[in-house]
């Protein structure tokens, strides 16, 4: 009846419970309501007059004692004894004392009693079991009737939906996952190697740069089952459930193998066991037990683990070692081909205009992830609809980049006219410092229109290029434009106000780190005063120094932000009327373009503009010459293919006329034509030797011209 033995057991296992219950209950509402007393003591009553009803049955006495008798309600009971002048004695007593007495029938248990006592009171118990148990289901995932049972998502063949072509930006990690993928398609031409599949691999990157999708498309490559769970559903209120729901996935992946198992945010079962204050807390059991099962687990079987985690640090080392998670794939923040082609990813099933430029899109946001990129198209999307368009169009999207940037506009804030004023030099003053100086990006936006996130304007710069490092030149330089806002303040009315306050953090922020951990000052030389914590979260430093040495680092960082001020304010005093007249501009637009704010610089500066135009043709000239070598390097790759394959060719023809020999029927003739077959094959091996060589030495000469 019961195909789940365990099941059987649970049920069982709550009748008796339900039933002991019941009997509990019964007892103890006995206990509380009722007496048994001597035949002594039920005389002293009577005689006393402290009966008021009495019932003789055939085995026993019930007496209903008065309210004074001191047994607070109870009903007592007597076991009847042999006494034939019983009813005499009563009607003795009875005169001087009155009380009621009365027989009963024979005792049997009626329906209404069992109806009462058990039906009622376990089809009570049966609801409330019911009633508890089912939130503690949906509490639990499994439930209570599937303790230790594994929570884990199952998806058959191909039913992910995601393939590696729906993943873009991670050409890296791609490749590094692929090769699992043709391990699990071509097994057998790895064993014959001698070669073993990946136990494990870790998937590390920033949060949403994808890491789920790889996944996900490694499982719809590969055609095989996708197990997929949480950290946190291993983590139990039960003592030893994570660690059975660990046996019970690796059971279950072992039966549907070959297959991938999927372990996203493992840190919150994998953490490290160095400085654990409890030594045998469920965290620490499931990751023992994980670790066990993936000693255990016969990696030829094609059963693959894959684990997410943005928390690299603090995972145990025990887990990270060869043999459990053989690889780490880096999911970082993709570059700006990759921010390209993640968009082209998330357009395609976007209705878009012919004229819209996503790589204008992508260079509008460095440092954006997957999931940013897919939020900014379906915000601009959105407000296709919104604008009653068919289509989305290049506005769209930069009004899109903007909300998730600063939020939406606060159309309904009105500011003073001198408030409005403030904050048009103040952003005039970010724009024109980062103008005038070499090192900063090129300014592509300036508005005063106030956003929902605080913003009550901003100043956007747009780098030409992405950059993988900074020098001390420019850190300076960005941190003189952070504090360009204050000091067009201080320069135009003389005063200060609450608007910089972000500015000043961020400047803070960026001198700490020129001082403790990218030692760009004399005084500390190259000494690591802070580590960064949380690499791929906030990246939170930790101070690694001690208080007399943190005092002087304030100073170091006050000497930073003090000087790159005055480099801020100097500039501005120094172009006052530039100042002024892109505030009066954009007090009347309220947005300027970083084209028109330019130009307004070119009228004073021509020498920037030419500087610029200069600029401008050495890159374009270097794009020219890098895919002039990407081409070359294109067709020295396909020509090498060719001679392989014609390489490859020759030798089957070979192959094929040498079985032609074997198979002739005559001894002599047979030996003839093995002997003319070796003579043949022998001058076209001496032909292609020499045709190597001097392919060979053709490839050094090329080798030399490049």
């Amino acid at each position: 009846m019961f195909k789940d033995n365990k099941k059987l057991k649970y049920i069982i296992l709550y009748a008796v419970i339900g039933i002991g219950l019941i009997m509990m209950f019964n007892f103890t509402k006995a206990t509380l309501t009722t007496k048994d007393i001597p035949y002594s003591e039920f005389i002293n009553l009577l005689k006393e007059g402290k009966v008021e009803e009495i019932s003789i049955g055939s085995s026993k006495i019930e007496i209903k004692p008065k309210s004074n008798a001191g047994y607070n309600g109870m009903t007592l009971y007597v076991w009847r004894v042999s006494n034939p002048n019983l009813v005499q004695e009563l009607e003795t007593i009875r005169k001087e004392h009155p009380f009621k007495y009365s027989g009963t029938a024979p005792e049997t248990i009626s329906f209404t009693e069992i109806l009462v006592y058990w039906i009622l009171p376990l089809l009570s118990v049966i609801i409330f079991g019911k009633l508890m148990f089912g939130k503690m289901d949906k509490k639990m995932g499994g439930g209570v009737m599937s303790f230790g049972k594994n929570n884990a998502k199952l998806y058959a063949e191909a039913e992910t939906g995601v393939s590696f072509d729906d993943v873009a930006g991670q050409e890296e990690a791609k490749e590094s996952l692929k090769e699992i993928v043709d391990f699990l398609h071509n097994p057998q031409s790895y064993k014959d190697i001698g070669a073993k599949l990946p136990k494990g691999a870790l998937l590390v990157g920033p949060p949403g740069t994808g890491k789920t999708l790889l996944a996900k498309a490694v499982a719809g490559e590969a055609k095989v089952p996708f197990f997929s769970m949480s950290g946190s559903d291993f983590v139990e209120m039960f003592v030893g459930m994570g660690a059975a729901r660990v046996r019970d996935l690796f059971k279950q992946a072992g039966e549907k193998a070959p297959c991938i198992v999927f372990i996203d945010e493992i840190d919150a079962i994998g953490k490290s066991r160095e400085g654990s204050i409890q030594g045998n807390d469920e965290r620490e059991q499931t990751l023992n037990q994980l670790l066990s099962e993936m000693d255990g687990f016969d990696a030829s079987k094609g059963v693959v683990i894959l684990a997410a985690t943005n928390r690299p640090e603090v995972l145990d080392q025990a887990l990270l070692r060869p043999g459990r998670f053989d690889r780490r794939v880096i999911v970082d923040r993709p570059d700006l081909k990759g921010r390209i082609a993640i968009l082209k990813v998330h357009a395609k099933d976007v209705k878009m205009d012919d004229e819209v430029d996503l790589e204008a899109v992508a260079k509008g946001t460095p440092g954006a992830v997957g999931a940013d990129l897919a939020n900014i198209v379906n915000e601009a999307a959105i407000r296709a609809v919104k604008q009653r368009r068919r289509f989305v169009i290049q506005e769209d999207l930069e009004e899109a980049i903007e909300v998730v940037i600063a939020g939406k506009e606060k159309k309904d804030r009105i500011m003073s006219p001198k408030e409005k004023n403030c904050v048009a030099y103040h952003e005039v003053g970010h724009a024109l410092v980062a103008a005038m100086l070499k090192n900063t990006d090129p300014v592509h936006k300036i508005t005063i229109v106030p956003r929902t996130m605080g913003a009550l304007g901003y100043t956007m710069q747009l780098p030409e290029e992405d950059k993988y490092l900074v020098s001390r030149e420019e850190m300076l330089d960005e941190i003189a434009v952070m504090l360009g806002g204050r000091s067009a303040e201080e320069v135009e009315f003389n005063m200060v106000s609450t608007g910089a306050s972000n500015d000043i953090e961020r400047a803070s922020k960026s001198a700490r780190r020129m001082v403790t951990i990218y030692g760009m000052t004399e005084r500390f030389d190259m000494m690591g005063l802070e580590s960064a914590e949380n690499r791929y979260l906030d990246g939170r430093p930790v101070m690694n120094c001690s208080a007399e040495t943190a005092t002087e680092i304030d100073k170091e960082v006050l000497k930073i932000v003090k000087a790159c001020h005055e480099t801020a304010k100097k500039i501005l005093e120094d172009n006052r009327d530039l100042l002024t007249e892109i505030a009066n501009v954009l007090l009347e637009k309220e947005t300027i373009l970083g084209d028109e704010f330019m130009d307004i610089i070119y009228k004073k500066y021509p020498e920037k503009k030419i500087e610029k135009e200069k600029r401008d043709a050495e890159k374009k000239k270097l794009e020219e010459e890098a895919d002039k070598k990407k081409k070359e390097r294109e067709q020295e790759e396909k020509r090498i293919l060719e001679a392989e394959l014609e390489k490859a060719r020759e030798i089957e023809e070979r192959d094929a006329e040498k079985n032609e020999a074997l198979e002739s029927p005559a001894d002599n003739s047979r030996e003839n034509a093995l002997s003319d077959w070796e003579k043949e094959t022998s001058e076209k091996n001496n032909e292609l030797t020499g045709n190597n060589i001097d392919s060979v030495i053709n490839d050094e000469d090329n080798k030399d011209n490049l």
